[in-house]
C-alpha cells in the first residue's frame, strides 16, 4: 500500500477490457452503464463469486510447535507513489526518498535485533532506483516479493498491460537480487478482473492483497479451487491510513502513534489466543520516522514477551499452510500440542532458537521462533 492510497481516496472505476478470471457468469459489458440496482441476479452474483475465499488454511500445528505465527511485511514504495501519477515534484519525491535513505535501514536494524524475518514487497522501479537496498533485504535473510512495476493501479490497466508489467516486475527483481519472487502484493491492493488469472498463469505461490479473512485461505475463481494461497491484509494492520499526510488533500495523520500501537497489540493478542496469524503491512517511508519506529519496537517487544511465536516470511507462511490444500478435512486440533511449549533447537536448548519452516528450501530465509521465560498471556 502507500501513504496516498488510503480508503479516503479509492481508485477510479475500472476500464479494464480483459475478461479475466473475475469476469464471472453473466457479468458482460452490456451492463457497464446500467445502475447496479437494475442488475439481474446473474450479474451481481457473478461479480461477487468471481474471486472468493475458499477453505481456511491453518495447519494442525505451526512449525516447531509454535502457538501463533507473525508475518511482518514492508512495502518499499519510496518514490514510485508520485511517479505512478506522473508527479515529479522534488518535494513529493523526497518524501519517498526518506524511506530508502533512513526508514529501510532503521527497519532492518530493528528486525535484526529481534531475529525477525520479514517480507519486502518492492515495486520494480524502486528496486532499480535502490538496488543495494533490494540486495540487502535478501542478503540479511528476508524475502523480496512483487509489488508492481511503478506502483500502478491495476484496475486502470487492460489485462495485457497488467500481465506485462507484473511479469516485467518479477524479472527485474530477479535480475537485481538474484532471487525469484514467489509472492505478489498488488500495488494499492488494487485487484482487477484479470489479476487472479495473471497471478495463476505466472505461477506465483501466494498473493497478499485481499481481505476476506484473518487467516490464510485458498482463493476460489468462480467457485473453483485455484490452489493459490492468500495471506490476507487489512487497513487496520497498515500504517498508511493512520499516518498519511497530503498537503493539498484531506489526508492528515489524525491518530497518535501509541493509539495505533494499542490497536496492533490487540490484533496480535487475539491471533495468539486463537492460534492464528498476525499479519502486518508497513512502509519504510511511513513507519521509519523516529516517533513511529518506537511503536514498531514496542510492538515487537510485546510480541517477544509471549511464548512460542513463529516469525516467518510470507513465503514461509504460505509453505506452512499449503499442506492443508491436500487435506480432505481441514481443521485444527485443540489438544495440548497447540497450547505452546518451550521450543528446542539442534543443540537441545530452548528460548530464542531459530529454525526453518517444515517445507523450506535451502534459499529461503530462516523463520525465528521465540520462547521467553515469562508465562503465556
Amino acid at each position: 500500500m502507500s501513504a496516498q492510497d488510503s480508503p479516503a481516496q479509492p481508485p477510479a472505476a475500472s476500464p479494464s477490457t480483459g475478461t479475466g478470471t473475475g469476469s464471472g457468469t453473466g457479468t458482460g459489458t452490456e451492463y457497464a452503464d446500467v445502475p447496479s440496482w437494475q442488475w439481474p441476479e446473474s450479474v451481481w452474483r457473478g461479480h461477487v463469486e468471481a474471486v472468493r475465499a475458499g477453505r481456511t488454511l491453518l495447519p494442525p500445528r505451526w512449525p516447531q510447535g509454535a502457538r501463533a505465527a507473525v508475518a511482518l511485511s514492508f512495502d518499499s514504495d519510496h518514490e514510485t507513489i508520485p511517479l505512478r501519477d506522473g508527479e515529479t515534484s522534488p518535494g513529493l519525491l523526497a518524501q519517498g526518498e526518506y524511506g530508502a535513505r533512513k526508514g529501510a535501514g532503521r527497519v532492518l536494524e530493528l528486525l535484526e535485533r529481534h531475529g525477525a524475518p520479514a517480507t519486502f514487497f518492492m515495486p520494480a522501479v524502486s528496486a532499480l532506483l535502490h538496488p543495494d537496498e533490494a540486495r540487502r533485504y535478501v542478503g540479511e535473510g528476508h524475502e523480496i516479493a512483487v509489488h508492481g512495476w511503478i506502483h500502478e493501479r491495476n484496475t486502470l490497466l487492460g489485462a495485457d498491460d497488467e500481465k506485462a508489467l507484473i511479469r516485467r516486475a518479477r524479472e527485474t527483481l530477479s535480475d537485481v537480487t538474484g532471487r525469484e519472487a514467489t509472492g505478489i502484493r498488488t500495488p494499492s491492493w488494487d485487484f482487477s478482473d484479470s489479476t487472479l488469472e495473471t497471478i495463476l498463469e505466472l505461477g506465483f505461490r501466494y498473493d497478499s492483497s485481499l481481505m476476506a479473512d484473518d487467516e490464510p485461505y485458498e482463493v476460489l475463481a468462480n467457485g473453483r479451487a485455484t490452489g493459490l494461497v492468500e495471506i490476507p491484509v487489512d487497513w487496520i494492520r497498515d500504517d498508511a491510513p493512520y499516518f498519511t499526510m497530503d498537503r493539498f488533500g484531506a489526508l492528515r495523520p489524525y491518530t497518535r502513534p501509541r493509539d495505533v500501537l494499542e490497536i496492533w497489540k490487540d490484533e496480535f493478542d487475539a491471533a495468539y489466543r486463537e492460534g492464528g496469524v498476525f499479519q502486518l503491512t508497513l512502509h519504510p517511508h511511513v513507519i521509519g520516522h523516529r516517533s513511529r519506529l518506537v511503536v514498531l519496537r514496542e510492538l515487537l517487544d510485546h510480541i517477544g514477551g509471549h511464548r512460542d511465536v513463529w516469525f516467518a516470511t510470507h513465503d514461509q507462511l504460505a509453505a506452512a499452510v499449503r499442506e492443508q490444500l491436500d487435506s480432505p478435512e481441514p481443521g485444527r486440533s485443540s489438544g495440548p500440542e497447540n497450547s505452546g511449549s518451550a521450543l528446542h533447537g539442534p543443540d537441545g536448548t530452548g528460548a530464542g532458537t531459530v529454525g526453518s519452516a517444515s517445507a523450506s528450501t535451502e534459499n529461503r530465509p530462516r523463520p525465528a521462533t521465540h520462547a521467553p521465560t515469562e508465562q503465556p498471556r
